[in-house]
């Protein structure tokens, strides 16, 4: 076959080169065979849990809907109460929690800048250990708080039996996703959450078509105008998360011996989106503890409150989950891109913005830029969070209650991210062939 160096692969090239090249194929196989065993494992329960009761608690809206969101996320694990029930999610806690302390002790921050390779494997194995704990606290939590009723026999060595079970099972899907990330394709972590909503999404369509068929003119409309706005949605998400601005940058002219190197025009990428989807599992996450807080909190006032004005589909829930959004939004973008790095770098580099000066006036040029693209990314952000449960409110279609915007932006990011490395290896595989000819 005839391909053009010059050109991204086509599909036809990807699938075949998928099912000819021996390392692209055995990366392929391992990342599906690890998958299914992690899926197989959702299925094996905890044992001494009335499972049936459970699950109709958590599909029925338990917590304020927090738990259906966690359940989608989980791949059902949650709901079926199996020794995978908490997955990929303490990791993910945990990798959120470093982020975090890297940027506030310098210790950290120097460990993961300057160390190089070494510095973060210490980093990875000091994460490995926080979510180590995190798992336990999140076990002790659930079998305490939230599988007590449904226990047959509750007390201390449930707790016990609980916890070791499912933090044995969270363990083992950690190191199924590093093992994905280092022999398989794409990041492991990733493809873990995304393998578990796309689970979800057979039992999502049916229970629609379930009531599209049973239902009235006015719910098949309103299924219809859900439909087009996810649709929508995606295509939205495609494109702000490949966004970019690129700001041009001109390197200086270089002599070494006798040759003239003359100045070379580039430019420097800027996400529109630089959080992805981290900014709404924050907001996520602040939002599920005055929704925790209910079942510690005994005034009934504030129960009444609660359950009146923290729905999913109630104005001040929307109001605060898009204003967190947007704050996230801007939080993170300070957490991943520093414009005084960035400027440092450049002039280490010999290179600089045309018409802005070194230094001072770089690092104030990008950091303007940057706060113009993240109020863009911070709305879209916001829009993409309360759009699907405003659209539901309206239309009164609840079948896809907990699928909404975290899931949308994991599914369509991570399907990016991943047919982007797949292209990688195609392009590696390409220039092989080129040099062995």
């Amino acid at each position: 076959m005839v391909v053009s160096q010059g050109r991204s692969p086509s599909a036809q090239e990807t699938f075949l080169q998928m099912a000819q090249a021996a390392g692209l194929r055995s990366r392929l196989l391992v990342t599906v065979g690890l998958l299914i065993l992690v899926r197989l494992g959702i299925y094996i329960p905890v044992p001494g849990i009335d499972r049936v009761a459970f699950s109709q608690f958590v599909q029925g809206g338990g917590a304020g809907g927090v738990l259906g969101f966690l359940d989608i996320i989980g791949g059902g694990g949650l709901s079926l109460v199996g020794i995978f029930a908490l997955g990929i999610l303490p990791f993910i806690n945990a990798s959120i929690i470093m982020q975090l302390l890297t940027a506030a002790i310098p210790a950290l921050e120097d460990l993961q800048k300057n160390e190089g390779e070494a510095g973060r494997r210490k980093i990875s194995q000091v994460t490995r250990y926080v979510a180590f704990g995190w798992t336990i606290l999140q076990s002790t939590m659930l079998s305490c708080f939230l599988l007590r009723p449904y226990a047959y026999e509750f007390g201390v060595p449930f707790v016990v039996e609980t916890v070791i079970a499912l933090t044995a099972g969270s363990m083992f899907v950690m190191w199924v996703g590093e093992l994905i990330t280092e022999r398989g394709l794409g990041n492991g972590a990733s493809l873990l959450i995304f393998l578990n909503i796309v689970s979800s999404l057979p039992r999502v369509l049916g229970e629609t078509v379930d009531l599209a068929q049973t239902g009235d003119r006015n719910t098949v409309g309103g299924i219809v105008i859900l439909f087009l706005v996810f649709i929508a949605t995606i295509i939205g998400i495609v494109f702000v998360q490949d966004g970019t601005r690129r700001i041009p940058i001109v390197s200086a002219r270089r002599q070494v011996g006798r040759k003239l190197y003359l100045e070379k025009s580039n430019y420097l990428p800027l996400r529109l989106n630089q959080g992805g989807v981290m900014p709404i599992i924050f907001a996520s996450s602040m939002l599920i503890i005055p929704i925790s807080l209910v079942q510690y909190i005994p005034s009934e006032g504030f129960r009444q409150f609660m359950a009146t004005n923290f729905r999913a589909s109630s104005p001040l829930y929307i109001f605060v989950y898009l204003v967190m959004s947007v704050f996230f939004s801007y939080f993170y973008a300070s957490l991943v891109v520093n414009p005084e790095d960035m400027s440092r770098n450049l002039k280490k580099m010999g290179a600089s913005i045309p018409g802005i000066r070194p230094g001072r006036a770089t690092t104030d040029y990008i950091g303007k830029v940057l706060n113009r693209l993240t109020f863009l990314g911070a709305i879209f952000l916001g829009l993409v969070a309360v759009v699907p449960s405003l659209v539901e409110s309206a239309t009164r279609v609840q079948t896809f209650q907990g699928f909404g915007a975290t899931s949308l932006l994991i599914l369509v990011g991570v399907a990016i991210d991943t047919a982007k490395q797949i292209q990688t290896y195609v392009i590696s595989q390409r220039y092989e062939g080129m040099v062995k000819q």
